[in-house]
């Protein structure tokens, strides 16, 4: 007891120490609109990074047009019709300005990092992007061209293919079973007037999040972003809507020419991401098979038989969906045992749930290593973030550890009874 007692105050220590200038939660007000502004102070670096996040925009809304939401961000990172993709990027380079355009499945987010000396020319650069994209047909092409060249490539990756299956069989007719780089039909059916309706859709103050910091002041970034935001429109907010995974164990199987047996598995998990019981969540997750070595998973699986390198679990808490899922690799001749064994183990787990030893070993380690998870800038900065976005206050990390270390096995074992939904595991496969 002592030893958890004093790994949980070093814990607290360097989240104090990382937070000495703690993420603070604001507002700016442009046109009577409220858009939140999450700042991390860091005064020791003269560094600057913004990223503009707009929820409920990434490839969740690509629809029949898969990869839409990845070909909008990779024509933005084109530079702007007047400069091109090669000028544009000097102008970057040449005051280490970094712009960079990405999108996520429930996010569309446009990041500037760069030199606190720089920061107004970097937002000068953000305008110019903003306002004047390289948004042509022949761009347009170019990107479609190298989009389908990759999705070729990955036609001979099976771990892809077993995942992006898996997708498909458990995400059946929603958003997730879609890849977020599309195929290379629904590409090449993608025209410039999507990619301008999309990017237009995309751009909705209403949705966006502002999330900033580095060695300068709420005030100057206020002020600041001013001009940027003239680049987007205010439109009706939107909400995503949750997304279930199918309660009825199925499996695939697909034959490629492999000296492997890719062997991939999901199953609901029905919890939201805010839920009080969260932690609880996260120590079970971290328990059957998220942990590596000393895990269930890997235990049973690699140590005690010897049936792959590596076996991996773990539970997925987001806003729109929630899943327990897994994979590992092993000989085609110890396919089927591999598959029977990971259903029995999880089904063993459910039933009786894990032993002090486990569960003390667990928090050990999640007490001991959470000064890692916010020992850099940008670690702290997307924490605030993910907390903000998930609804949970900033200080939610502190109030975890501490109801992790006062977690008892028979309360961690009522609530993994709970969720027998775990045991209808669907598989998907990769065999010769």
């Amino acid at each position: 007891m002592k030893i958890k007692k004093l790994l949980i105050l070093i814990s607290f220590f360097f989240l104090f120490q990382g937070n000495i200038m703690a993420a603070t939660i604001t507002n700016i007000n442009y046109k009577d609109t409220k858009i939140p502004l999450i700042f991390e102070k860091h005064p020791t670096l003269p560094i600057f990074n913004l990223q503009l996040i707009f929820k409920n925009s990434g490839y969740i809304n690509d629809k029949e047009k898969s990869g839409l939401a990845s070909l909008s961000a990779k024509i933005l990172n084109e530079g702007t019709l007047k400069d091109g993709s090669i000028n544009f990027a000097r102008k970057l380079e040449n005051k280490a300005i970094s712009i960079d355009v990405a999108n996520g499945f429930e996010t569309f987010v446009i990041e500037v990092s760069c030199l606190k000396s720089e920061y107004k020319i970097a937002l000068k650069l953000l305008n110019d992007l903003l306002s004047n994209p390289n948004i042509t047909k022949e761009t347009l092409v170019k990107l479609k061209k190298l989009q389908s060249s990759k999705l070729t490539q990955k036609e001979n990756d099976f771990d892809y293919i077993a995942k992006l299956n898996l997708k498909k069989l458990v995400f059946k007719d929603t958003p997730l079973e879609n890849s977020s780089s599309g195929t290379i039909d629904t590409i090449n059916k993608i025209d410039i007037k999507d990619i301008k309706q999309n990017i237009s859709k995309v751009f909705n103050i209403n949705n966006l999040i502002i999330l900033a910091g580095g060695d300068i002041t709420t005030k100057e970034i206020s002020k600041s972003l001013k001009p940027i935001l003239k680049n987007f429109t205010l439109q009706k907010t939107t909400k995503i809507k949750p997304i279930k995974i199918s309660k009825i164990a199925k499996t695939i199987s697909m034959k490629k020419d492999t000296k492997q047996a890719y062997i991939y598995f999901a199953s609901d998990f029905n919890m939201e991401s805010k839920d009080i019981n969260s932690y609880k969540a996260k120590v079970a997750s971290f328990i059957l098979g998220g942990s590596g070595f000393g895990s269930r998973l890997m235990e049973e699986i690699r140590v005690k038989r010897g049936l792959a390198y590596s076996a991996y679990g773990h539970i997925l808490l987001t806003n729109s969906y929630s899943y327990f899922t897994g994979y590992l690799q092993t000989k085609i001749e110890n396919q089927k045992e591999a598959q029977d064994l990971v259903s029995s183990i999880v089904d063993d787990f459910i039933t009786n749930g894990v032993t002090k030893e486990e569960l003390n070993s667990a928090k050990k380690f999640l007490l001991g290593s959470e000064p890692l998870r916010t020992e850099t800038f940008s670690q702290r900065q997307n924490r605030a973030f993910n907390l903000f976005y998930k609804g949970l206050d900033q200080d939610y990390p502190k109030k975890e550890l501490e109801l992790i270390e006062d977690l008892k096995v028979d309360d961690l074992n009522n609530f993994i009874k709970k969720h027998q939904e775990l045991k209808e595991l669907s598989f998907s496969i990769i065999t010769k």
